[in-house]
This record gives C-alpha cells, sequence and structure tokens, in this order.
C-alpha cells in the first residue's frame, strides 16, 4: 500500500444529494501549528518567532523562508544549521557572530493560515525593505502565460486530492515549471518556494515568473518582493494595496489568468 502523503488525512464523510446519503471515505489537507524557532550562537535558548498554521511538508523551507521575507535573514551564510525537531517545530540555528532584529517580525507569534499579516502590532510593521532591486524582470509572451495554468494544475496533487489547498510556482520564461509548493494558507505555500529557492542560493528568482493559484494580496506581494521576483501571476484578483505595491517596486503583476485572457494590474 502507498503510503498517504503527510499534507493529507483520510476522513468518513457523509455525501447527500437530491435526498439520499451515502457514508464514504474522503481526504482533506492537513492543517497543523509549526513553531519557528531561532537559536543564536551566544544564546543558551531558542527563541520562540512565530506560530503558523501550515500543511505539514517542507517545513524548513517554510521557516528559512518565513525568515527571509520578514526581514529576520538576508543571506544564507547566516544559518549554520536548520533542523525539523518533531511535535510541530523546526529550529534554525544561526552563525557566530550574526545577530537578529526581532522588531522586523513584530506580530502577536501567530498566524493564521488564511491571513499572514493578521496580529502585526502596527501597520508600519508590515512593510519590510528588500535587498534586491527589481530590473530583469521576465519577458512576456501570451502564448506561454495561457499555458500556465494547466501545468499548475497537472502538478496540484495536494488540490487534485482535497480541492482546499493553495499553491506557488516558479517558471521560466519559456513556461518551464521549475519548482512548485502547496499549503492550506497562501503565504506558506509562498515562504517554502522562496525557502527552498533561498537555501540553494538561487535568489534573486530574476526573469522567473511567480504563479499563484489564488488572489494576489499585498503579502504575497512583499514576499515575492523579498525574493527579488519582479512578475507575479495569480489566477485570481489582487487587493488595491497588492497593485500599490506592485507599481511601486516596478512590479509586472497580472490577475484573472485564463486560457486565453488575463488582466494587467502594472
Amino acid at each position: 500500500m502507498t503510503p498517504m502523503n503527510e499534507g493529507l488525512r483520510p476522513i468518513k464523510i457523509t455525501k447527500s444529494k437530491n435526498g439520499t446519503s451515502l457514508d464514504t471515505d474522503d481526504v482533506v489537507a492537513v492543517e497543523a501549528p509549526l513553531e519557528i524557532q531561532v537559536k543564536l550562537w551566544d544564546e543558551d535558548e531558542p527563541r520562540a518567532i512565530s506560530v503558523t498554521m501550515r500543511t505539514p511538508g517542507d517545513d524548513e523551507e517554510l521557516a528559512l523562508g518565513f525568515l527571509l521575507t520578514e526581514g529576520i535573514l538576508q543571506r544564507y551564510t547566516e544559518v549554520k544549521a536548520v533542523k525539523y525537531l518533531g511535535e510541530n517545530v523546526v529550529k534554525v540555528y544561526l552563525n557566530a557572530g550574526v545577530t537578529i532584529d526581532l522588531q522586523k517580525a513584530e506580530r502577536n507569534f501567530y498566524t493564521t493560515s488564511s491571513c499572514g499579516v493578521c496580529g502585526k502590532a502596527s501597520i508600519e510593521a508590515i512593510t519590510t525593505k528588500t535587498q534586491f532591486l527589481i530590473q530583469n524582470k521576465a519577458t512576456l509572451k501570451d502564448e506561454i502565460l495561457f499555458g500556465l495554468k494547466a501545468k499548475l494544475a497537472k502538478q496540484q496533487s495536494l488540490f487534485t486530492a482535497t480541492g482546499g489547498i493553495h499553491a506557488a510556482a516558479i517558471f521560466s520564461e519559456t513556461g518551464k515549471l521549475i519548482t512548485l509548493q502547496e499549503d492550506v494558507g497562501r503565504h506558506n505555500a509562498l515562504d517554502k518556494l522562496i525557502g527552498e529557492a533561498f537555501r540553494r542560493n538561487q535568489l534573486p528568482l530574476e526573469k522567473s515568473i511567480l504563479l499563484l493559484s489564488g488572489r494576489a494580496s499585498f503579502e504575497l506581494i512583499q514576499k515575492a518582493t523579498m525574493a527579488g521576483i519582479g512578475t507575479i501571476v495569480s489566477v485570481g484578483s489582487p487587493s488595491s494595496l497588492a497593485v500599490e505595491l506592485a507599481k511601486e517596486n516596478g512590479q509586472t503583476l497580472i490577475g484573472f489568468l485564463k486560457e486565453h485572457s488575463y488582466n494587467r494590474y502594472s
């Protein structure tokens, strides 16, 4: 028997249709807390940075992506090691001499799966500054863009199984799928994606196309900016703040991507 993906959980449900009920098996996407800890070289105990509700899988990449997109880390050389400790805890060990500014992650140490900026102490704390200049954006062709959604759907294993998961994917200018991450939280899916590239020293993700399976929120644009991504495409709509931030950053932002149409917002 093939083991079930750790992001899925089997359940018993009752289907009702036209007055007839049927007990059957089904699966749902797992939502569980993950605590992200940082261990400074000169401190005995780790610091709890955040708790996020996520779908298990690639938790080390999620932690790294979160720390980068929150502006706490800038270079992977600052990291000595990253380990999943079990019991839904990831600990990131920093190299000697590395210090962090926890004010950049000023929140109530809790985010829900639907909103990564809920709990921010102030609106100013939402805005972080990227180390990358948005210059080398992807050259876009309609025939390439129109095919991205179908390519994403073919690779979304968790969404196919549950219908309740978000995805973030990086494509090349020619439409080649480079990497894909899924999570019950859209911001977690993007953090996993960015954390993977961060760990491989692939940042900034210049001339890449970021595809989001849902809407484009302010926070997703912010996270993309922290990874040096200049071209963002979403299947859903962008928010007003997302459009404003993309314009301010000089990013290309496309929404409502379909097989034969899209809207360009910046």
